[in-house]
């Protein structure tokens, strides 16, 4: 599953061709959740409260991007890198 950004230990990932709503996958540590892109809820999975706050404030900012990059990988298996949370 391609790596599409990084930031303070969590990695953003997301799969080509995944099926059901549009989604990424957090990890952080032992710990994974995939997140819904339009509320941006964990779907199914969990983490830590404060890695689910900087999860969410990276992809409000990049909402568009990931948004693009779900479409992308619907047809192709190679993703757009996303700027990390600063």
């Amino acid at each position: 599953m391609p790596e599409i950004s990084r930031f303070y230990g969590i990695i953003i990932r997301m799969f080509a061709g995944d099926h059901g709503k549009p989604h990424f996958h957090a990890y952080y540590a032992e710990y994974e959740a995939k997140i819904d892109l339009d509320t941006l809820e964990i779907i199914k999975g969990n983490l830590p409260k404060r890695s689910l706050k900087l999860v969410q404030e990276w992809a409000i900012l990049h909402r568009k991007e990931l948004n693009e990059n779900w479409k992308i990988g619907q047809n192709i298996e190679t993703f757009n890198k996303i700027e990390s949370l600063k």
